[in-house]
């Protein structure tokens, strides 16, 4: 097992004080928790502004608004002027607000962020191993916590909202696929995480699909706030996904839907195979080796690979061609307006696959096929982290995409009585 530290950027030392906000008992009241999704969404809102989007008054937006700012969740930009009237002054998330800490548990490594309340990474831990086990995960995840508490001021500590964790359903599946005893990898079957880490805390757990996670990442943090259909795909160790209905999220019945591995595509050979089994980092993985080049830079630090050169190019190639594959049967289903790519891996490996992907569409019959647009990820390689530490946010402070774009007049008149005194 490998672990890394990283610090990102500390906590503003200047910070108002905001002892007890996070921790404290009460969760925020509906309205207060609009005002904070449409300034976050909006990256700032005058009061006029609020009041118009939300269909609240006047009146009641001030209130929250004063409210929000003596807590500390809100502070003033600078003045908007050049218009007619007394200047506007646009309120904003207070980064340094609330924190909450992220884990995304993979096949080959486990990530543990702290994330601040605009979404942005301010600490990281990672641990790398041959295959997951709990006795490695939940040491690392609950000895890093306090590692990362360690760097904080109590005031910041206060500050911490709760834990998210990423993680993949089903664990001990395809123990084949990553090289691990079968045996070892039934361990998980018994295993409760969130209960697990819950018992050894002080703050609550939330749990969700490790592919969900990221694509909930990118619609909240990435360009999946301007597209309101979409297909995401993030390629970790195993190809994964999700879709984007109405700017919500869709989980389907199961909370399985858009778990595009098991999708079956023709492999260059003509045999039909799952996706995963083309399109996931695995495969390259055992490309490397089947070309004497040692694969753990893979795994290290997603963001810092070297080009691998022809294996890397072959594994693009053929990615791009499944993916392909993958969207001409998506748009075949749902009108998505889009597909957006991301993975475990640098940008420009990213803005490769797209533009393979993009190209490989080129040699289907697309008749009657509405195809959407082919967009890389924003988030990048900490979408899944990322999307586990919004959870707790989202939990006591924000409201989810599809609420937001309920933006009428009228939507939160019957919420005026309830405004948070």
């Amino acid at each position: 097992m490998t672990r890394s530290a990283e610090p990102i950027q500390h906590a503003a030392a200047n910070a108002p004080d905001l002892s007890g906000g996070a921790n404290q008992v009460r969760v925020r009241a509906y309205n207060e928790r609009l005002v904070l999704s449409l300034v976050r969404r909006h990256s700032g809102l005058s009061k006029a502004e609020i009041a118009r989007r939300s269909g609240l008054s006047a009146q009641t937006v001030s209130v929250i608004m004063r409210s929000l700012e003596n807590d500390g969740l809100l502070i003033r930009g600078e003045p908007l002027r050049g218009k007619v009237g007394q200047p506007s002054t646009p309120m904003r998330l207070n980064p340094d607000a609330v924190f909450s800490f992220g884990v995304k548990i993979g096949r080959r490594s486990v990530d543990l962020v702290l994330m601040d309340f605009v979404g942005r990474i301010r600490l990281k831990l990672r641990n790398t191993y041959p295959y997951p086990m709990p006795e490695w995960i939940l040491p690392f995840v609950i000895d890093g916590i306090a590692e990362l508490e360690e760097r904080l001021t109590p005031s910041e500590r206060q500050r911490i909202a709760g834990i998210g964790v990423a993680a993949p359903f089903e664990l001990w599946s395809w123990a084949q696929e990553v090289g691990a005893p079968q045996k070892e990898m039934d361990r998980w079957r018994g295993v409760d995480l969130r209960a697990e880490i819950a018992g050894q805390v002080n703050y609550p757990v939330f749990l969700q699909n490790d592919a969900t996670s990221a694509c909930g990442a990118e619609l909240v943090f990435g360009v999946g706030q301007n597209s309101p259909d979409f297909l995401y795909v993030f390629i970790g160790s195993f190809i994964g996904g999700g879709v984007v209905l109405n700017s919500a999220l869709f989980s389907g019945r199961t909370g399985a839907a858009g778990a595009i591995g098991p999708l079956p595509v023709q492999g260059r050979d003509g045999s039909t195979v799952q996706l995963l089994k083309i399109a996931s980092i695995f495969v390259l993985e055992d490309m490397l080796r089947e070309s004497n080049i040692d694969p753990k830079p893979l795994w290290f630090s997603p963001d810092d690979w070297v080009d691998f050169g022809e294996p890397l190019e072959r594994w693009i190639q053929n990615t791009a061609a499944a993916l392909a594959q993958a969207v001409v049967a998506a748009a075949s289903i749902i009108d998505f307006a889009s597909v957006i790519i991301d993975g475990g891996f640098p940008n420009w490996v990213r803005a490769r696959i797209t533009a393979a992907t993009r190209k490989a569409l080129d040699l289907h019959d697309l008749q009657g096929v509405v195809v959407p647009e082919i967009l890389e990820g924003a988030v990048g390689s900490q979408a899944r982290a990322i999307g586990g530490a919004s959870l707790p946010l989202f939990s006591r402070y924000l409201l989810d995409q599809n609420v937001l774009f309920k933006e009428t007049a009228g939507f939160a008149e019957q919420n005026n009585a309830r405004v948070s005194q």
